[in-house]
């Protein structure tokens, strides 16, 4: 499975070039159980990172473009009457894939918003007093634009929290950018084939939660989160669904590099992915925000 999990990087990185360490990202993130939110300016390759993910790993895809008239139901489904039969049948949404890009989400009005929490969370959705299971594995990555835009939807706390990650594309450095323009004039970047399937998916899911954790690696995740809580320079402390985020998301890291077991290393990887978003206010807009996590981070030794 390392040799596919490589072989998956490698292939985005076509995509994405000079950006492998957001898609080492995404890659963990996906391959924790977790939802991820991409945060950037338009133009940044947030949509093609997204379908490629989806390409490498072999899942169904779906894409919901988010605009202020969207309604849940236009994402989760809807029940309709049946004349012939008369009875009502549900007829399932785009939510309904292995694999659901819900693009530029702060654009949709909070109700629209919401509709996404259940699913986040249980992985089902209820409609009319039914509850429908979502298909597995199931992702959802949300692409988001600046708060200073035009028409968008700050999203609270709550669904912030739901994310397992949060990522920053930027932009690339030259030497990048000329190759992927180069790319673009010889040929289609984004046909990428599938380097692995559902069920070889799920297969690793359940290696990474069988990744070591020592009690000294649970003690210095316990000591960030602690520090977040009793100083007052975060707005937003670390809650126990961010300590288990961060366990989930250094066991993905670790594997991904090779490991069964987990370092202190993997846990500063991921760290900033995993709480910058949680820790700042939902209003502080990506150009302003500070690195709150690189604080904690400072702030705490790994060794003591």
């Amino acid at each position: 499975m390392q040799s596919a999990i490589q072989q998956s990087i490698q292939a985005i990185d076509t995509l994405i070039i000079g950006k492998q360490t957001q898609v080492k990202l995404a890659l963990s993130c996906l391959l924790a159980g977790g939802h991820l939110l991409i945060e950037d300016l338009p133009g940044m390759g947030k949509t093609t990172l997204s379908h490629g993910l989806a390409n490498v790993l072999g899942l169904d895809f779906s894409r919901v473009q988010f605009t202020s008239d969207l309604l849940p139901a236009d994402v989760l489904g809807v029940s309709i009457f049946d004349a012939q039969k008369q009875q009502f049948k549900f007829h399932h949404g785009p939510i309904f894939n292995n694999v659901v890009l819900t693009d530029e989400i702060n654009r949709a009005s909070p109700k629209t918003q919401s509709a996404l929490l259940e699913a986040m969370e249980e992985n089902q959705v209820s409609i009319d007093g039914t509850t429908y299971p979502l298909p597995q594995p199931f992702f959802v990555i949300a692409t988001q634009n600046p708060l200073h835009q035009a028409g968008t939807y700050p999203l609270p706390e709550s669904q912030l929290d739901r994310f397992l990650m949060r990522i920053q594309l930027g932009y690339p450095n030259t030497a990048s950018e000329k190759a992927m323009l180069l790319e673009q004039q010889n040929g289609d970047a984004l046909a990428l084939q599938a380097i692995l399937n559902q069920h070889q998916l799920i297969d690793i899911q359940k290696q990474v939660i069988a990744v070591q954790v020592s009690d000294a690696i649970v003690d210095y995740i316990l000591r960030l989160v602690t520090l977040s809580r009793e100083s007052e320079s975060y707005p937003n402390p670390l809650s126990p669904r961010a300590s288990k985020a961060i366990m989930r998301s250094a066991k993905s890291w670790a594997f991904i590099e090779g490991r069964q077991f987990v370092i202190p290393e993997d846990v500063q990887a991921i760290f900033p992915a995993v709480t910058e978003h949680r820790l700042r206010s939902a209003q502080t807009d990506i150009s302003t925000r500070q690195n709150l996590s690189e604080k904690l981070l400072s702030a705490v030794d790994p060794l003591n």
